[in-house]
């Protein structure tokens, strides 16, 4: 009898261990695509930060043009608004659609000023514009790559959690869904590099 009892604990023990380890290689995962949104909030926020002084620098020479400038102002606000919501989950589904619906409409606003501005040769001749321009691009391909960090990480959380045997109990060590990858509702216009021409 103490024999049997003895493989039944050490068949126990060794589930227990195998299950701590997809719990702890789960939460790995989970806090790696975490990191990786991390990484696209500063992206993300520098961006933000910059559009105001774009438009502020604008503002001079696009007199007539205040409907644009609007816009994208109004597009960078609830793109902003979106990247909140999702920092403070970036695990929600929901939240992680409503930031890529955000930025697709952000870029599309972006977009439109571009070529607002094209007609304007003073703007594209200031000093001051090229700058900000040449930051916005630059903060453009970083945001490019961090998604892409994301997306990985989210990628390896979502492969292991519904491999076997981690699908059996993830579940129940609170790792029930999957998570979402980050894509921006103009996904293919974002395949090439932003332009920015002066």
């Amino acid at each position: 009898m103490t024999i049997t009892l003895i493989i039944v604990f050490a068949v126990i023990a060794v589930l227990a261990v195998y299950v701590v380890g997809i719990y702890n290689r789960l939460v790995s995962l989970r806090n790696r695509f975490q990191n990786s949104f991390a990484q696209i909030e500063v992206q993300l926020k520098r961006r933000h930060d910059l559009i105001p002084n774009l438009v502020e620098t604008a503002k001079g020479y696009l007199n007539h043009e205040r409907e644009t400038l609007q816009a994208v102002i109004e597009a960078r606000n609830t793109a902003a608004a979106g990247l909140k919501a999702a920092a403070a989950n970036p695990g929600s589904a929901q939240a992680i659609a409503q930031l890529g619906g955000a930025e697709g409409a952000l870029t599309q606003a972006m977009g439109r000023l571009n070529v607002v501005m094209e007609a304007y040769p003073d703007l594209k001749a200031s000093q001051n514009m090229q700058q900000l321009s040449e930051e916005l691009t630059s903060t453009e391909n970083k945001v490019a790559f961090a998604r892409q960090a994301f997306n990985d990480a989210v990628m390896h959380y979502n492969t292991y959690r519904q491999s076997f045997p981690p699908i059996a109990v993830a579940g129940m060590l609170g790792h029930g869904q999957d998570a979402t990858l980050l894509a921006f509702e103009d996904s293919a216009q974002l395949q090439t590099a932003p332009t920015v021409s002066f």
